[in-house]
Parts: C-alpha cells; sequence; structure tokens
C-alpha cells in the first residue's frame, strides 16, 4: 500500500507538472527564430568589432615592423633568397622581406622590455632579472626565422604528400582530351580539398600563362615558389615535353609511378627509422618503471633483511 501510494503521488507530481507546462503562455516560433536571429546578429557585431579592433592592432604592429626592416635591408646581399623563402613559406607581400627583418629585432626588443618590467617587482635579483633578459631576447631574435621554417616545412610537406594524387588526376584529364592548361586547372580545382597550398599554387600558375607569361616561365616559377624537389622535376619534364613534342600522357604517367614509387620508399626509411627513435621512450621511461617493479621488492627484503644484524 505504501508503494503504491508513493507511485500516486509521483504521477500526480509528473501531470502536474506537465499541465502547467502546456498552459503557460509559450512564445511563437517566429518571434523565437527572429530573437534568435538578432541575438546571433549582435554576436557576430561584437566579433566583427574586435576582430577589426585586433587586425588594427596587428598592422600597427606590422608598420613597426616595417619601418625598422626598410633601414635594416639596406645593403643586405641576401634579400632575394630571403624573399624566396619567405613566399615559399607564404608570405608573398613585398612588405614580408622588411617586416621579417623588422621582426627580429623588435620581438626580442619587447620581450626583453617586457622581462624588465615585469620582473623586478617580483623581488628577484638582478642576475636572474638580467639572465631572464637576455634568454627570452635570444629566443626572440630566434622565433621569426622558426616560425618561417616551420610554415615552409609544413606547406612542402603538404604539396609532396598531395603530388601523386595531383599528377593521376592531371594524366586523366589529359587522357580524356583536355590540353595541359585546361588538365592544370581541372585539378586546381578538384586537389583544392586535399591541399589548399598545391591547389592555390597551380592556379597562380595558371593566372600567370592566361596573362601572357610564356609557359616555361610559368612552369619554373611554380618549381621556385613551391621549393619541393618533386615540383621541380615535373616542371621540368613538363618543359622538355613541350619543348620537344612528345607525349604529354605517357611522360606524365611515367612520372606519376616514380612519384608513387619515391612515396612508398620514403614510408619504408619513416618504418624503418620507428625502431630507433624508440629507443629515447624505452630507456627514460619503460625501463626504469619495469625495474622498479621487478627489482624493487626484491631491494625492501633485502633491506629488511640487512637492518635485523
Amino acid at each position: 500500500m505504501l508503494y503504491l501510494i508513493v507511485a500516486l503521488v509521483a504521477l500526480t507530481v509528473v501531470l502536474v507538472v506537465v499541465l502547467v507546462v502546456d498552459l503557460a503562455p509559450s512564445r511563437p516560433a517566429a518571434v523565437s527564430r527572429r530573437l534568435a536571429e538578432i541575438e546571433l546578429a549582435g554576436r557576430d557585431v561584437a566579433g566583427a568589432l574586435d576582430r577589426r579592433r585586433r587586425l588594427h592592432q596587428t598592422e600597427k604592429l606590422q608598420k613597426l615592423f616595417e619601418m625598422i626592416g626598410e633601414r635594416m635591408q639596406e645593403g643586405r646581399r641576401d634579400i632575394s633568397a630571403m624573399r624566396l623563402r619567405l613566399i615559399q613559406a607564404g608570405y608573398a607581400s613585398p612588405r614580408a622581406v622588411p617586416i621579417f627583418l623588422g621582426a627580429r629585432i623588435g620581438v626580442p626588443v619587447i620581450l626583453a622590455g617586457a622581462m624588465l618590467v615585469l620582473l623586478p617587482p617580483l623581488g628577484l635579483a638582478w642576475g636572474q632579472v638580467m639572465l631572464a633578459t637576455l634568454w627570452l631576447g635570444a629566443m626572440g631574435y630566434i622565433l621569426p626565422p622558426f616560425i618561417v621554417g616551420s610554415k615552409l616545412k609544413n606547406r612542402q610537406k603538404e604539396m609532396q604528400k598531395a603530388l601523386p594524387d595531383a599528377l593521376d588526376l592531371m594524366v586523366v584529364c589529359v587522357e580524356a582530351g583536355l590540353a595541359l592548361n585546361q588538365a592544370m586547372v581541372r585539378v586546381a580545382e578538384e586537389i583544392h580539398r586535399l591541399s589548399p597550398v598545391l591547389s592555390e599554387q597551380i592556379s597562380l600558375m595558371n593566372l600567370e600563362i592566361r596573362a601572357g607569361t610564356p609557359r616555361e616561365e610559368a612552369f619554373r616559377n611554380l618549381g621556385d615558389r613551391t621549393g619541393v624537389q618533386d615540383i621541380k622535376s615535373l616542371m621540368a619534364m613538363l618543359i622538355q615535353t613541350d619543348r620537344f613534342g612528345t607525349s604529354i600522357a605517357t611522360a606524365l604517367r611515367v612520372h606519376a609511378d616514380t612519384l608513387r614509387t619515391k612515396r612508398r620508399q620514403r614510408a619504408e626509411e619513416a618504418a624503418a627509422k620507428t625502431t630507433i627513435k624508440l629507443v629515447f621512450p624505452l630507456v627514460l621511461f619503460i625501463f626504469p618503471a619495469m625495474f622498479v617493479v621487478i627489482i624493487g621488492p626484491g631491494l625492501i627484503q633485502i633491506v629488511e633483511a640487512l637492518s635485523g644484524f
């Protein structure tokens, strides 16, 4: 009887809650939708203002670095190589070189100045403050080349990974009857999902050809902009094929087989290096834990036995 009373009371409470919810005035769906749109628009406006503020601050910092870099690049002989490296890393703006040179001076100064301002109030000794300042200054000097090198490596790795698939698609397009330029346009459109960087570079090459640049020069520019040896060899093969009038489809198919063989060899090489790379985690982390588990109880018993003498 007690269980029955508890169940009836619970059922009554649930029914009362459902009745109150049904009788309560509900907001129309159109009104709710409109309020949601207004709230989302407000968030978008706030986010746009925040993004605009951050972009304005970034632009001011870039102008400062550019002013410093313009004075530094006077008389340097490695400007062309530096500009090419920045283009390969994805910084194609004409302002990239002075901003990079200015960042190599401005970032260490900013970090060192921040340490000189923030650390003394914490009660640290001047020796420690100067050591931290020098360390962060050196890190700030190394940071811009490290970022550029890391981005360059990632872009080249992405293009090298997507190149065999792009070349297979190019072979299919050429064998289907498309000319080489139209095949390049098609490959740039289809390869975008796999590698936006490679798609962008091929599209830029197509734009150069449409603008009147000779095809051989456009091919060489693509190899220089990417810095990937496989793409340079592909462009050299296309230049020779176009110059001597041989079959483009056959040459592309042979080159695609070569690239796939190289990719398989790189995978096998990476797999062979795995055993060597596992030595350090085994020695530093796994072996000490195994020694503690295996030898630990025996050592404890030996210590206890020797302590009785």
